[in-house]
């Protein structure tokens, strides 16, 4: 079973920049090869902001924050980032860590989520 840890969460003012890091425990590389960051904003459902390919380095980042998030990893931690720059209120949420196994359609394994606000 895979675990997941994030970390690096807090308050920043619109225009600064937040890194946030998702360590994985247990489980195989097999069943973690996608590494994901989502985010749910209050009264809204959850999206898929940055994806990684932990085999290829393949990358993937929602619209609203290309050119500003980057997503990146360290196969030798089992941890992934989140470097988050110029934010903006709109990408205040809880960011949740994910992960999903080679071949699946399916994020099967979530961390506890970490807090983002961005104030104006």
């Amino acid at each position: 079973q895979v675990q997941l840890a994030e970390s690096g969460g807090g308050l920043v003012r619109a225009g600064g920049s937040l890194s946030l890091s998702c360590t994985a425990s247990g489980g195989s590389t097999f069943s973690r090869d996608n590494m994901g960051w989502f985010r749910q904003a209050p009264g809204k459902e959850r999206e898929l902001v940055a994806a990684i390919n932990l085999s290829n380095n393949i990358k993937h980042y929602q619209d609203s924050v290309k050119g500003r998030f980057t997503i990146s990893k360290d196969n030798t931690k089992n941890t992934v980032y989140l470097r988050a720059d110029n934010l903006k209120p709109e990408d205040t949420g809880v960011y949740f860590c994910a992960a999903k196994p080679r071949y699946s359609s399916e994020w099967t394994n979530w961390g506890q989520g970490t807090q983002v606000t961005v104030s104006s």
